[in-house]
């Protein structure tokens, strides 16, 4: 799952530091999971000036008509690294109606209106119908989305898994933060060798991916 990676925050509109650096090991963990047949879910935002459906930190600026990831702009598009082809834009009427974007083979995009993906979206069942019982998770902004995001996986019961180095805004107190809750901490190389290893990505008793049951 790659959380908020998208144009308007990694140079755009409302960069977030750190993320342009990562693109490339976002992509690497994208390529990862399509060699491997493994399902991918692309989270994103999406304002709409002089709309109020947002987090409270954002709402007045958008309400006024700030364009932060607006539908139809490039800036609220996902950069094409990330993506399983050259068409990176995004069917925002679709999203916004609360359904998935399909972009390949079991790979999609989902829209959420705040900090988790799992508040007011179908993920939790598009996850469960799949049979996925641990997310690995990397994006943007750690101690935002991704986190809460992490928060709400670990309360429905999923086993997850944070990509340390595919993730931006990371810093020792926050993953000290979520190892508290069972978090586990993996580097996008962990995760290759995992599925290298056995064509899955599990979690051994200390905590790192290793191999064992189907996850």
């Amino acid at each position: 799952m790659l959380i908020d990676v998208q144009n308007d925050f990694v140079d755009g509109a409302s960069p977030v530091e750190g993320t342009a650096e990562r693109i490339d090991t976002m992509a690497q963990l994208a390529a990862i999971f399509r060699a491997a047949g493994r399902p991918i879910v692309h989270i994103v935002r999406l304002y709409l000036p002089g709309g109020s459906d947002v987090d409270l930190p954002r709402r007045a600026a958008i309400e006024a008509g700030g364009r932060v990831a607006a539908p139809n702009t490039h800036g609220a598009n996902i950069p094409e690294p990330l993506l399983p082809n050259a068409e990176g834009d995004l069917d925002f009427e679709l999203l916004l109606a609360g359904s998935p974007q399909h972009l390949g083979a079991d790979e999609v995009v989902m829209f959420k209106p705040r900090w988790s993906a799992f508040y007011r979206t179908k993920l939790d069942d598009h996850l469960r119908e799949r049979g996925v019982t641990t997310i690995i998770l990397a994006g943007c902004n750690l101690p935002n989305c991704p986190r809460a995001t992490l928060f709400d996986a670990s309360e429905r019961d999923y086993r997850a898994v944070l990509v340390t180095d595919a993730t931006s805004q990371v810093t020792a107190q926050r993953l000290s933060d979520l190892q508290l809750i069972g978090i586990h901490l993996a580097t996008t190389s962990e995760v290759r060798d995992g599925f290298e290893g056995s064509g899955s990505v599990t979690l051994t008793p200390s905590g790192n991916p290793g191999i064992r049951d189907k996850s």
